[in-house]
């Protein structure tokens, strides 16, 4: 398969690629993979969210209560 690619972006993927010392399809190959790997992680992150107690509702009142305690905690701590 061919792809058409912008001359600049083109310089760039065989920099990084000739700096690791691979070809540019490994590198591209290198990327898809490191960007699977990272939405299996995601997803499994967003499931281990859902399953880990009952939602809360994140507005206005929880996001000052939140840094109100944090405040707290590093006047205490120093």
């Amino acid at each position: 398969m061919g792809l058409i690619l912008d001359p600049r972006l083109e310089t760039e993927l065989r920099e990084r690629a000739d700096a690791e010392g691979i070809s540019v399809e490994a590198y591209i190959e290198r990327l898809l993979k490191a960007e699977e790997e990272a939405m299996k992680e995601a997803e499994l992150l967003a499931v281990e969210g859902l399953k880990s107690g009952n939602p809360i509702e994140a507005g206005v009142d929880y996001w000052e209560n939140l840094h109100r305690r944090l405040d707290e905690r590093i006047k205490r701590s120093s």
